[in-house]
């Protein structure tokens, strides 16, 4: 019987996390996260919500266990709207806690908000492998956040863009973008823009990563054959397509319990204009073979990504082997016997 008395618990910070995994590794660990969970291999219950009424925002707790990788894992996610003005804290920002399956035992305690980043970068580009037409060459970007920066990096592993547009509001905002993206990228020019009608017109794949309450891409903006993939609608309420683009499009969801509620389709499906029997399937129905893709170049299909808690127990396992390789971070115990 192996004897884990002395085994100690590794604590990554946001730096350390930064640079253990390359974008195409994180695309790797999230579609094996969509097969688990289209061929039911795992075990996880809708984000949990925790509102308090005296401070904007919430606490979402993500628990889920993975068969493969054999894994477990707890992200502990904080969304305050008044930090960056009165903390100079982030507005959202998480703890993940990775345990082994058998024992409990609190393997690694990391930083959160980075690996959060990339793997959902990696939600977006993961689709666009299984459901984008395979010409593609020009990708939109909404949104020049945190976010935006993981699924550029990540969705360049999946086509040769030859035009990539990024759209913000404010101008300071895509300065910054650009200034940090740019130079990772040598065969395409980032293409910012305040236009968002002018971004999202002609593009071949569409991602969206907005905190929007209410429509900002319309339904004519968007050619047919085009592939969205919604990623920031996570809550109750959250919308960034206008609803009737949903009507003719063909949809996947990551987890369907927790987008009626969460995800794009939540204010569509409220408001009648769709029903549950208008999204074709889960994205793990399409990497299994259980269900079809894309079925013609020119249906438009969308993807609607809440950030399903699998995404990181599929992820932090290599991430922690490759911590452990390299001898960064701090071990501490942290269980008595």
């Amino acid at each position: 019987m192996e004897n884990w008395a002395n085994r100690k618990t590794l604590i990554l910070g946001r730096s350390e996390m930064i640079g253990l995994l390359k974008p195409h590794e994180y695309n790797d660990c999230v579609e094996q996260a969509y097969r688990m969970h289209g061929e039911g291999r795992f075990y996880m219950d809708p984000k949990g919500h925790i509102v308090l009424d005296r401070f904007p925002g919430e606490w979402e707790a993500m628990p889920s266990y993975i068969e493969e990788p054999h894994a477990a894992a707890c992200k502990w996610v904080s969304i305050r709207e008044r930090n960056r003005e009165k903390y100079n804290l982030p507005t959202v920002f998480s703890i993940l806690i990775y345990t082994d399956p058998e024992t409990g035992f609190p393997l690694a305690i990391v930083d959160g908000s980075y690996h959060t980043v990339m793997r959902t970068g990696s939600a977006a580009a993961v689709s666009t492998k299984w459901m984008a037409r395979k010409d593609s060459k020009k990708l939109a970007i909404i949104g020049a956040g945190h976010m935006a920066e993981g699924a550029i990096q990540t969705c360049n592993e999946v086509f040769k863009w030859s035009e990539v547009r990024v759209w913000s509001r404010g101008k300071e905002t895509l300065d910054h973008f650009v200034k940090e993206m740019q130079p990772k990228f040598d065969h395409f020019e980032i293409k910012p823009s305040t236009d968002l009608e002018q971004t999202v017109r002609g593009a071949d794949v569409v991602v969206t990563l907005t905190p929007a309450r209410g429509p900002i891409v319309m339904a004519d903006w968007i050619s047919p054959g085009t592939h969205i993939a919604a990623v920031g609608a996570d809550k109750k309420g959250d919308q960034e397509l206008e609803s009737r683009l949903l009507k003719g499009a063909r949809i996947f969801v990551d987890d369907i319990r927790q987008c009626r509620t969460d995800g794009e389709i939540n204010v569509p499906l409220s408001e009648g204009v769709i029903t549950e029997a208008d999204i074709a399937g889960e994205i793990g129905e399409v990497i299994t073979g259980r269900k079809a893709g894309r079925t013609s170049d020119d249906e438009i299909t969308i993807f609607d990504s809440t950030g399903i808690a699998l995404q990181d127990s599929a992820t932090v396992p290599l991430e922690y082997e490759r911590a452990m390789a390299a001898g960064v971070g701090i071990e501490k115990k942290m269980i008595s016997t």
